[in-house]
């Protein structure tokens, strides 16, 4: 479910948790605020047209990046670059939250493969 918060951001609601769009208003990159609940995780995926930097906010995140593992808390940060697979994953008992910053030429949410995916969208 897609829906406006109370300051006018696109928070889009999904399985896992949900991401709100911080800043969408440049050509060259794209803000979110990601959050993952409790024992779910992302789809493992790639993109063609973006990278992204996670920068954790609060919980504690598993991060896998082409099959390697990062254990990340709030402070650190992962590089995905164009073409890789990635997930996050939050094995805790509190919200993972962080900040995704997308750089790229193309943001759109169709530009998503899903290699794995734990509510049947694997493409």
């Amino acid at each position: 479910m897609t829906h406006l918060d109370d300051e006018g951001r696109l928070v889009d609601e999904r399985p896992w948790g949900r991401f709100i769009v911080l800043d969408d208003q440049s050509s060259d990159y794209k803000i979110k605020e990601i959050v993952v609940t409790p024992g779910k995780r992302l789809s493992y995926q790639t993109h063609a047209r973006r990278a992204e930097h996670w920068f954790v906010v609060s919980g504690h995140a598993t991060a896998v990046v082409d099959g390697e593992t990062y254990e990340l808390g709030p402070g650190h940060s992962v590089d995905i670059n164009i073409g890789q697979a990635h997930r996050c994953e939050n094995h805790g008992v509190d919200d993972v939250r962080f900040i995704e910053v997308q750089t790229g030429t193309y943001f759109g949410e169709d530009d998503i493969v899903r290699l794995e995916d734990d509510f049947g969208r694997a493409n």
